[in-house]
């Protein structure tokens, strides 16, 4: 049996994108730290990858990064870290030190498992996962059942209506189907969400309380009120009959007790609170239907910023689901501007790479191009990669493409009848042609706002890039012991206290230095060649280190000076700290190459937190000089 040092399970409302992109994310995490890890997915086609009970018992702790329920149960007795699924994306590494340092998750042994929850898990977050399992379990049924309704329509709008000419036995057929399969809808969501906090109980009062509040009008809303208070009755009955011994009476309680007394309760409550429930649900809906008529370009400025807000997440899904509700209402509006706003950001990622190919690594660009594919088939994950990169940036230029989109398409009045899909149903579409269109117009509008984005982002990186490598990577293959920097370093060459206001100070006391410790023979060439060096990229380090060098042929032989300053001074170091110690090299213009080694060996040293401390306490040139020679 293999062993791992962490195990963790991943899972997201739609189990499509997010639950496989944060597994990949945790995994490339923990091979970078030096951990071994297991990810369960908890996709729509299942559980894929299941832990296993040997597996979590021999790992050292447990990541849980997903909107809906996962099973937190099974891993009492170990450091468990429970979060959203967004922060498995965006957070891997914090994610697993955190993990390794969490408190034990244990549970109230005097009440069901079902009632009890992780010790490190806010209410809000609780809250917010079930309602994500209620919408994870619900979207497969909104879909089949809205595609099935949306095929009955090729034989017209009233195929299914008897008394209509355009009557088809089989389009009836379908729509009776697709239509019952819709109405699963609000039963399904209260269901999961119930089940998601107490379990199979919760199931069957939420359930129950999802087709009562159906029958009785109170739709999508009244759904989440049932499944919530389906939570709230089942944890006060196992509460009320907690006296009686698990042992003789949790058949009697659990296939009796709790489902009657659970339905009749939360029954009687949702049947009371129906009407004040839809007469919300119809403002609501009135609400909306007005925007549509008086207010198309603001409708879709919200739908479209809604829906690329956070591709796929809570308020992704809050725009999504206000559509099919609409839908299943036979507004088909409001879904056409909804979908549009979704499939226009993974496009908008294919038309960024294409646009400034050199902004994007291989990865990326090949991610951009897969894009094409997933966004026409309505799949918006596939742009949080590119939208976590910049967030602050990105997410805006995500907004305004979507909204575009959205406006263009509210205003021509497109109709779609498939709550999903993409271009694949856009044989049902009224204006299919005029709708791809404006899609792809806001795909191009964000397409080239991040590749504006991305260009400025990728000069950026170019210039920290260039001083890391030309400071500590260009010689990374060289053989340590052929170039130790010790040999190139003098006791005279080291001094302590030096009294220096800023960079360019610094600099022209090493010029100086160097002529008066004969080595070299002009200073302002010198001063010349380091200033230089310094307009290519700053040789601040990190730790309080900068590491300038001279090339010249002003400069006799290869030296190493290093100086301890008085007090610390800017030099646009890497971790923006002042630097406080100057180890400076200086090269002959014949030396070829071999000054980078030196130089790329002390780098490494200052990698090293022992010798940082040692060179830091070192008060002394003796000092100094020996901790060099020892090293």
């Amino acid at each position: 049996m293999a062993k791992y040092d962490l195990v963790g399970a991943t899972g997201c409302a739609t189990g499509v994108a997010h639950t496989f992109m944060a597994q990949e994310a945790l995994e490339k995490a923990a091979q970078k730290l030096g951990y071994t890890i297991k990810i369960e997915t908890h996709g729509q086609t299942g559980v894929e990858n299941r832990l296993t009970s040997d597996e979590i018992e021999a790992a050292q702790a447990v990541i849980v990064a997903s909107d809906i329920d996962v099973g937190t149960e099974r891993f009492a007795g170990k450091k468990l870290v429970v979060v959203p699924v967004a922060k498995g994306l965006k957070e891997p590494e914090e994610l697993i030190n955190k993990a390794l340092n969490a408190p034990v998750y244990r549970q109230d042994k005097k009440l069901q498992s079902t009632e009890a929850v992780a010790n490190n898990q806010t209410i809000g977050n609780k809250l917010y996962t079930s309602l994500m399992n209620g919408v994870s379990h619900m979207l497969p049924f909104v879909v089949a059942g809205g595609v099935l309704i949306a095929i009955s329509f090729f034989w017209g709008i009233n195929s299914a209506d008897p008394k209509n000419s355009e009557y088809n036995q089989f389009a009836a057929m379908l729509n009776t189907v697709g239509s019952t399969t819709m109405n699963l809808m609000a039963p399904v969501l209260g269901a999961y969400i119930a089940e998601a906090l107490a379990q199979r109980t919760g199931f069957v009062v939420g359930l129950a309380a999802g087709f009562i509040t159906f029958n009785g009008g109170g739709g999508f809303l009244g759904a989440i009120v049932g499944g919530y208070l389906a939570v709230i009755v089942v944890w006060l009955l196992q509460k009320l009959f907690q006296p009686l011994p698990d042992d003789k009476f949790r058949g009697l309680k659990s296939i009796f007790l709790f489902p009657v007394l659970g339905v009749l309760i939360t029954g009687a409550i949702m049947y009371w609170l129906n009407t004040p429930i839809k007469a919300i649900n119809l403002g609501l809906m009135s609400w909306l239907k007005g925007f549509e008529n008086t207010s198309p370009v603001l409708l879709g400025i919200i739908v479209g910023m809604m829906c690329a807000a956070d591709f796929g997440g809570p308020i992704n899904k809050a725009a999504y689901v206000t559509g099919t509700v609409l839908l299943a209402q036979g507004n088909y509006y409001f879904m056409a501007g909804v979908s549009a706003a979704c499939i226009a950001p993974p496009l908008a990622t294919g038309f960024a790479v294409l646009m400034n190919p050199k902004a994007y690594t291989k990865s990326e660009k090949t991610a951009g191009y897969v894009n094409f594919l997933l966004g026409s088939t309505h799949i918006t994950e596939g742009a949080i990669p590119f939208a976590a990169k910049h967030p602050l940036w990105n997410i805006p230029a995500f907004m305004v493409g979507s909204a575009v989109a959205s406006v263009l398409t509210y205003l021509t009045r497109i109709t779609v009848p498939a709550p999903h899909g993409g271009f694949i149903v856009l044989p049902l579409v009224n204006k299919p042609f005029l709708w791809v269109l404006w899609i792809v117009i806001g795909a191009i509008i964000s397409g080239a706002l991040l590749a504006l984005i991305a260009g400025r982002f990728a000069k950026k990186e170019a210039v920290v890039s260039s001083n890391e490598s030309s400071i500590i990577t260009e010689t990374a293959q060289a053989n340590p012991e052929d170039h130790d920097p010790s040999k190139i370093l003098a006791l005279n060459n080291i001094q302590v206290d030096v009294d220096v206001n800023d960079r360019d100070d610094a600099l022209k006391y090493l010029a100086d230095f160097a002529v008066q410790n004969n080595l070299a023979t002009d200073a302002a060439k010198v001063l010349a060649s380091y200033k230089q060096r310094e307009q290519e990229g700053s040789t601040g380090m990190t730790e309080g280190f900068a590491i300038p060098h001279a090339q010249s042929a002003a400069i006799n032989k290869s030296a190493m000076i290093i100086l301890k300053l008085k007090k610390p001074i800017d030099w646009q170091s890497l971790d923006g700290q002042k630097i406080d110690t100057v180890i400076s090299f200086l090269i002959p213009e014949v030396d070829s190459n071999s000054h980078l080694k030196y130089l790329s060996n002390t780098a490494k040293l200052l990698t090293h937190e022992d010798f940082i401390a040692s060179l830091k306490k070192a008060n002394t040139p003796e000092e100094i000089y020996h901790l060099f020679k020892n090293e």
